[in-house]
């Protein structure tokens, strides 16, 4: 017979206290402790063991049933290794109005050789409707459900023998066997359980929607990424049409890959040359413009930075970054005043990044360093000129990785220069067209490219 017992269990981080405390002792959240009914029920783990499965040799493990499952997504596809794998979770998270929805309804209503069960939480089935109408949907083998009860879910799961299941999203979806609310820690822990028991003994894969919190990480308890086989965020503003697709987590492939789509009225379209949209054509003879030949994950591509020196109105500098980091901003700053002998700190400096994209690639110093003091200058810089280098705190430009898959990008959209490090080592750079400048430190670069 089954016991019930009442515990405190934290929203935010899933930590679990005896008695209810008004700020968790794990995370140091406040008002996240919660008071949850846990049935416990006896261990059938003995019972388990007797079952039909036996231990297998890696030789007689059959691969022959484990094809992947090719959505016809090209960006999709290569950020999670190649296709779907049968018996496979993927967890997708992000931002509300990003396009989560939107991006696995396409995939759905895409495979259109195989049986798909759009299982919607959140959405009635005409609002479905509505919303494929909207994406030129097609007419498929996908069917649509709308339902948040687990044994209801699992029940059509074994009736409709799916290959493929999508799940909009996991925070609706609730369960006899905990008595807590829906979007709960224990409910969306025991329902990915019972999801994944299903999956793995059927070979479905499942495509999971997630809520993210207020920080920026997937709701709930963080041992839902444990149990899934492949986490991947979706990013981007909704102000700015582009959005990136990153693998946080994959078993079955690399975390490297990142897709990029740009979000239109009739869905989301693959970005498959992101350099050609993300470089502008218009600012021609214009200051304050630079192009960078940055990496996300395994992909090389061409961005435009933008900057703009001016004399500070109020007295105070104003500091401000669109899809940089400020504080390296500073730094970078800091060196051209300490290095280089450039005095800013009576001139306010705003930086954009082209595309409303946020690029972390070290890569970026030496372009927006460029960016700067053009637009200080106000000489502009000739559009046909790249840069790829990471800038030291004593004014060194050092190498970055891939150097080579970054000239041969900048290459081939017809760049006729490019700025790098003379530190990188092993480079055959006797290969490419592209005229190459090694420089070693910033005051030489700022020289060369200004003189």
């Amino acid at each position: 017979m089954s016991k019930t017992k009442t515990t405190f269990v934290c929203q935010s981080c899933g930590a679990q206290s005896p008695k209810w405390t008004g700020k968790c002792n794990v995370c140091g959240e406040w008002n996240t402790v919660l008071e949850e009914i846990v049935t416990e029920r006896k261990s059938t783990s003995a019972m388990q063991a007797k079952g039909n499965l036996k231990p297998l040799l890696l030789s007689e493990i059959d691969l022959d049933q484990q094809a992947r499952i090719v959505t016809g997504n090209e960006e999709f596809d290569r950020v999670i290794g190649g296709g779907l794998v049968p018996g496979g979770l993927i967890l997708l998270g992000g931002e509300p109005g990003i396009g989560k929805s939107t991006l696995v309804l396409q995939i759905a209503l895409q495979l259109t050789q195989l049986t798909v069960l759009y299982i919607s939480g959140e959405e009635s089935l005409q609002q479905l409707k509505m919303r494929a109408n909207r994406l030129n949907g097609k007419e498929s083998n996908c069917l649509f459900l709308c339902e948040t009860s687990l044994e209801n879910i699992l029940a059509h799961l074994e009736s409709e023998k799916p290959d493929l299941v999508v799940i909009d999203s996991i925070q609706t979806v609730s369960t006899e066997l905990a008595e807590s609310s829906p979007g709960s820690v224990t409910q969306i822990r025991e329902c990915t359980v019972g999801i994944m028991k299903v999956a793995k003994l059927k070979q479905i894969a499942v495509i999971l929607i997630g809520h993210i919190n207020k920080e920026g990480s997937l709701a709930g308890p963080k041992v839902l990424e444990h149990i899934v086989d492949t986490v991947l965020q979706f990013e981007g503003d909704r102000n700015y049409l582009f959005r990136i697709l990153r693998s946080v987590k994959n078993r079955f492939g690399s975390t490297s890959e990142l897709g990029i789509f740009e979000m239109r009225q009739d869905g989301l379209h693959e970005v498959i040359n992101p350099s050609e949209m993300l470089l502008s054509s218009h600012n021609d003879g214009l200051s304050g413009t630079a192009t960078a030949a940055t990496m996300e994950g395994m992909r090389s591509f061409l961005i435009e930075v933008q900057s703009l020196v001016s004399s500070a109105a109020y007295g105070n500098p104003q500091r401000s970054a669109t899809g940089f980091d400020l504080r390296r901003m500073n730094m970078l700053l800091a060196v051209l005043e300490k290095r280089a002998g450039f005095k800013l700190m009576t001139k306010d400096v705003f930086l954009n990044i082209a595309g409303g994209l946020r690029v972390d690639d070290p890569a970026m110093d030496l372009a927006v360093i460029a960016a700067i003091l053009s637009s200080n200058f106000d000489v502009a810089i000739d559009k046909q000129i790249a840069f790829a280098g990471e800038i030291g705190l004593t004014g060194e430009i050092r190498p970055v990785n891939r150097i080579e898959q970054r000239i041969a990008e900048a290459q081939k959209l017809g760049f006729k220069e490019i700025y790098l490090s003379k530190y990188n080592k092993g480079v055959d750079f006797s290969r490419f067209e592209i005229k190459i400048h090694q420089i070693e430190r910033v005051e030489k670069m700022i020289r060369t490219l200004f003189s």
